[in-house]
């Protein structure tokens, strides 16, 4: 039975305007993200690997071309039922961690369940389940600023696994942190891949641990010029 495409991209261009300037982001981009795959997206600075990591995640529209999240065009949605699909069905991890330093680990876990209205009890619960299960069952009412950067990435992701979405959207997950606690991060990804068969899609430049992927996006000035199962 083939597999799910949960993600698509369909000849998409991103052209931005400075002054009276039009400069090409993405230029005829087409890419499929299947359900419970492992895919990289690389390219050095300037590649569009940004934009596309926001066009993979919804968090953008094309200037042209289409970009389908679970078989729905974002471009004909209301931004508010986007907003809901994003929420259910994508979760992100980004290099800068995104805490809220006021708030403890599982508060933070917690918090993206608050708008759905989701009861205090099971919002704790949910997140302690998920802090326990990243190994921070002993730091639960620890601040940002009392974890260190290994504890917060991980924190981070239990809280983007809260909504229990189909993709995880990791964007340089481990630009911030040392090499060793770095592998660890990628081991705890591989882990919630291979155990939980979650979809993840992986945004670096570079190529050591974009290698960790099972298929590999390379782009260059806007355009795929690699695509490759490992």
């Amino acid at each position: 039975m083939p597999k799910k495409v949960v993600i698509e991209l369909k000849d998409v261009w991103k052209i931005y305007k400075m002054d009276e300037v039009e400069v090409p982001a993405l230029r005829g981009v087409n890419i499929k993200i299947y359900s419970g795959e492992f895919v990289s997206v690389m390219g050095a600075s300037g590649s569009g690997k940004s934009t596309c990591l926001n066009m993979i995640g919804s968090l953008d529209i094309p200037t042209r071309g289409q970009v389908f999240l679970d078989g729905k065009d974002i471009s004909k949605l209301e931004e508010s039922d986007l907003a809901r699909l994003r929420g259910r069905k994508i979760g992100y991890i980004f290099q800068v961690f995104n805490l809220i330093p006021s708030l403890s680990a599982i508060e933070n876990v917690e918090l993206p369940l608050v708008f759905q209205g989701i009861s205090n009890i099971r919002r704790l619960a949910r997140a302690r389940e998920l802090l326990i299960k990243v190994g921070l069952g002993h730091r639960l009412y620890h601040k940002p600023s009392e974890l260190s950067g290994g504890e917060r990435q991980r924190v981070a992701i239990a809280r983007a696994l809260v909504n229990d979405p189909e993709v995880l959207l990791a964007d340089e997950p481990t630009g911030n942190l040392d090499s060793k606690t770095g592998q660890e991060v990628l081991a705890l990804l591989d882990t919630l891949h291979k155990e939980e068969k979650r979809t993840i899609i992986l945004v670096t430049h570079d190529q050591t641990i974009g290698n960790r992927a099972e298929r590999i996006i390379k782009l260059k000035d806007g355009n795929v010029i690699e695509e490759a199962k490992r």
